[in-house]
């Protein structure tokens, strides 16, 4: 932490204090008693920045100006009034200032501490960027660090904020908000696999054998859960609800060390939940020597009283209570807060306290990346990942709002929500509204499924209907295939300041479209994804989702390999097998080739990196063999370096048309999507060594995605240097959408002579295109008919040309 701004940066009056940290980041602070705060706070930890250029008129106004913004001040109790802020930047609604005290209506929005009980919208806060071209944060009540512990705000008349004058360059503002704030930490690579989580009393061995179940299904984990009745809970000797606990099971859990050695023998880590709120009483196996190192009188079998605000409370609730347990079974922390932001200080928020301190303990000392579960508490809190989102009702309202809810949390820098997957409570049973929130899931941040103990929720896939089943396992698979590109972009987000899922907006804050689509986002600056949320037609079964396709290149559909052209607007229709993920040209996602990984998200034993020509490209594979990429003790000093990690480089040249891969060091395989033809000129190596005439090329089409393979199924030890040319500017081939249509005809659930007329309109080949599309239109069919074979009619227009 370096909290104490530089003076020369500072404007100080008797009453108030400006700090100018940047030439668009000011500070703002009001004190009537003249006692100004220099120590950190949740959000701020630091404000040491080298000292921009601005000016200073100190008349009866004071007037501080910087190249993007000029503040007039008329040194008096802050007001709309009398505290306003004019802006250079173009960007800003009308030209209009900032007026303290102001609501912006234009900000974009933030997150909420929690989804607990949410069906459908909920409040998202505020963020640091607007479309207005200035949000602000007010600091003005939360906790400070006060040396190796915490404190309140002093009481009075006060006001701490930030105001980001950024215009509309919000990764400028989340750049800047990480400055002061404090770096994502890198999460450990089993976190970016699956989750299995469910509110249930298991049974010891019957997890083992879930888990075991889930294996023999090819279906990888990395995550063992275990909510709250690993614990006594309604035992005899409970005093209490049952909510807190920290004595195991033994009914269920006869030999808790043995539990926690199957499940490491099956490369999961555990996870316990933990509901501290009701301290820790008489008959928790740990009670009398945290009662001893707290000087605790137990002559009365009085409980501990939960209480974070106390140094050595949590020195033994940590130290002691949780060190226990995590010697037996628990490689991090399920923090199970629900009981509000009060304790017995004023402006100690308990959520706080737990995230910071549990957070600060499970890296210390350690081998291991340290991480924690738990909800949001405020600005700040990106330093404590990963975000426990409450408990999700099982609706189709809730699973639409998830995707803008995850990608607006990004405004406020919080990247690493992971949401209740199928929902937890209520609702009804809908296979389908289960299938369709694991498929994004998948290109969320984590991926957790959950649900409540009735037995009718439970999201094992082979409790679904077939169909379902298969769908819900291939997508589980693929998040594990992510992985490499997955953990690779977690480590660039830390270092480059990125956030893995970002708005539309982010990346065309000038084009009005982008904030029309809140639920599209982009995943790893790679990824284009338009979220399925409601149900398919019964007619078709194809749903549908609207979306925009920004840029005037083409797209690829990842799982359908169709071409799209870009700068339009345009409704994807998917069969439940499918899902809307697009890639655009000049792109490389490095994967697992493996189609069943193994547990815990291991590094792969082979790759297969998939490249979309068209533009050039670059990309990074980046690996930790031991899972130690830990820097100091905190999660402010978390800072990993890049030449830490094992380190794969793959470049594509569109001109030469020639792809490179460096430091490779297993066997490996090169996907060209959407290439259906074997160049004539394919040149490839190993080393500098001509492989081309033994070379292994296949090209795959439809059904599967079209695609043109270059194979290296075995090379030998150590990294090697891969070299494939395809010659001069390879385009994306032109796919022929008649065999997808004539599947997607096939299976619509309507009069044969309906599909006979669609038929004979799509495979007239005199017809131009705009001809097609207009006998479509005057068939008189509604959309849901028609829209399926637009929009592959038109998906790439070159076929017409």
């Amino acid at each position: 932490m370096n909290p104490v701004a530089t003076p020369q940066a500072i404007v100080l009056g008797p009453t108030y204090r400006f700090t100018v940290l940047t030439d668009r980041l000011l500070r703002y602070e009001w004190a009537a008693d003249g006692q100004f705060e220099d120590r950190a706070s949740t959000f701020a930890i630091n404000r040491n920045f080298p000292v921009p250029q601005f000016r200073v008129i100190d008349g009866d106004d004071l007037e501080i100006i910087t190249e993007h913004f000029r503040l007039t001040y008329n040194k008096q109790r802050f007001s709309p009034g009398g505290l306003l802020v004019h802006f250079s930047d173009k960007h800003t609604e009308w030209g209009a200032p900032w007026r303290y005290g102001v609501p912006n209506d234009s900000n974009l929005g933030g997150t909420a501490r929690t989804l607990d009980l949410c069906d459908g919208r909920c409040d998202m806060g505020q963020g640091v960027i607007s479309r207005a071209g200035h949000a602000t944060l007010d600091d003005s009540s939360s906790m400070l660090f006060d040396g190796d512990f915490v404190a309140g705000r002093r009481a009075g008349d006060r006001v701490d904020g930030y105001l980001f004058c950024f215009g509309h360059d919000y990764r400028g503002a989340i750049k800047t908000f990480f400055a002061v704030s404090g770096k994502q930490p890198v999460l450990p690579r089993y976190a970016l696999g699956n989750w299995w989580s469910r509110y249930y009393a298991y049974r010891q061995d019957e997890y083992i054998g879930l888990m075991d179940k889930f294996r023999a299904h090819d279906i990888p984990l990395s995550v063992a859960v275990v909510d709250m009745d690993w614990h006594l809970v309604s035992h005899e000797s409970v005093p209490h609800s049952g909510w807190t606990g920290y004595t195991w099971d033994k009914d269920l859990f006869p030999d808790p060390e043995a539990f926690g050695h199957e499940l490491h023998k099956r490369n999961l880590k555990i996870t316990l939940n933990d509901h501290p709120h009701n301290g820790i009483h008489s008959h928790e196996e740990a009670y009398e020597e945290c009662a001893q190192a707290l000087d605790h009188d137990t002559q009365n079998k009085d409980p501990i009283l939960f209480d974070p605000t106390s140094t050595r409370y949590m020195k033994v609730f940590l130290e002691i209570l949780h060190r226990k347990l995590e010697t037996i079974a628990c490689d991090f922390w399920w923090v199970d807060w629900q009981q509000g932001p009060h304790s017995r200080v004023a402006g100690l928020d308990p959520l706080w306290l737990l995230n910071h301190f549990q957070y600060l303990d499970h890296g210390k000392h350690r081998s291991t990346t340290p991480l924690i579960f738990s909800r949001y508490a405020g600005p700040g809190s990106h330093r404590y990942p990963v975000g426990f989102s409450g408990d999700t009702v099982v609706s189709w309202a809730s699973l639409a709002f998830q995707p803008e809810f995850t990608a607006t949390a990004s405004n406020i820098g919080y990247g690493w929500w992971s949401h209740d997957i199928g929902g937890h409570i209520w609702g009804a049973r809908d296979d389908e509204l289960v299938t369709r929130w694991v498929q994004l899931g998948v290109f969320s941040p984590i991926f957790r499924l959950h649900s409540s103990l009735s037995r009718w929720t439970s999201k094992e896939p082979w409790l679904y209907q077939s169909e379902c089943m298969k769908v819900m396992s291939e997508f589980m698979r693929l998040r594990h295939r992510l992985v490499p590109f997955l953990y690779t972009r977690n480590v660039l987000c830390s270092t480059e300041d990125e956030l893995l899922v970002q708005p539309m907006y982010w990346v065309h804050p000038d084009d009005a479209k982008a904030y029309s689509f809140p639920n599209q986002y982009i995943l790893g600056s790679e990824f284009l994804v338009t979220p399925i949320v409601e149900p398919r037609d019964r007619r078709t079964n194809l749903a549908s989702a609207k979306a925009w396709l920004p840029s005037r290149s083409r797209y690829v559909d990842l799982f359908t390999g169709t071409v799209y052209d870009g700068n339009r607007e345009i409704t994807f229709y998917r069969r439940l097998e499918d899902y809307p993920v697009l890639l655009t040209e000049g792109t490389i996602i490095p994967m697992d080739a493996d189609p069943a990984p193994r547990n815990g998200c291991l590094n792969p034993e082979a790759l297969e990196i998939l490249v979309v020509v068209g533009r050039d490209a670059q990309a990074v594979i980046l690996e930790d063999g031991d899972d130690n990429n830990t820097q100091g003790e905190g999660p402010e000093t978390t800072t990993p370096r890049i030449n830490q990690y094992q380190k794969s480089t793959i470049t594509f040249q569109q001109a030469e048309g020639r792809l490179v891969a460096k430091e490779i060091n297993r066997p490996v395989t090169f996907r060209f999507l959407s290439v259906t033809s074997i160049p004539e000129n394919l040149k490839v190596d190993v080393d500098g060594i001509d492989i081309t005439s033994y070379a292994k090329v296949t090209v795959t089409n439809y059904p599967q995605t079209p695609s043109l393979a270059v194979d290296y199924p075995s090379i030998s030890e150590g990294s090697h240097s891969f070299t494939i040319e395809l010659g001069p500017n390879p385009q994306l081939s032109v796919i022929d959408p008649l065999p997808r249509l004539e599947r997607q005809i096939m299976d619509y659930q309507t009069e044969f002579e309906v599909k006979d007329r669609i038929w004979d309109v799509v495979t007239d080949k005199e017809a131009p295109l705009n001809s097609t599309v207009g006998t479509l239109m005057a068939l008189g069919y509604d959309e849901h008919l028609v829209g399926p074979v637009t929009e592959l009619l038109i998906a790439d227009k070159r076929r017409y040309y």
